[in-house]
């Protein structure tokens, strides 16, 4: 009789660890996929200024698409929020191509991560134009 408790005592561990791996497996992959979306955006906002108008623009890129701005063709391939609440980090991956030097070997201006709080450390350097970045959403 003692023999068959502990059997079915076995066999009701066995299927609470199953159910527990089950979980573990399968719920919070799909968790973890929904926070990361939400620090990966489909749009950056950067903000340009015009050094010689000394007017900044405000431009909202979808994230793999090519925007026309002046003379600048500005293409934004990533861009993430950081999972820090208390000191928010903005980082994206930006290509900006000058359409006014055609002579030029150079096939981009700019090609690099940018930092919303330290654009110095990647800086985008043009005579014309600076870009920072604002939100990534």
């Amino acid at each position: 009789m003692k023999l068959k408790k502990n059997i079915l005592l076995g066999k009701v561990n066995f299927l609470i660890i199953l159910l527990y791996f089950i979980i573990v497996n399968l719920i919070f992959p799909i968790l973890a996929l929904e926070s990361q979306e939400i620090l990966e955006g489909k749009y950056v906002e950067i903000k340009i200024l015009d050094k010689v108008s000394s007017k900044n623009n405000l431009l909202k890129i979808k994230i793999g698409e090519e925007t026309k701005f002046k003379n600048l063709l500005i293409k934004s391939l990533k861009c993430k929020n950081s999972e820090f609440d208390d000191n928010p980090e903005i980082t994206a991956y930006l290509q900006v191509k000058d359409l006014t030097n055609v002579d030029n070997d150079e096939v981009f201006v700019f090609n690099g991560w940018t930092f919303s709080s330290s654009p110095t450390i990647n800086p985008f350097d043009h005579p014309v134009y600076d870009i920072w970045l604002t939100k990534c959403y």
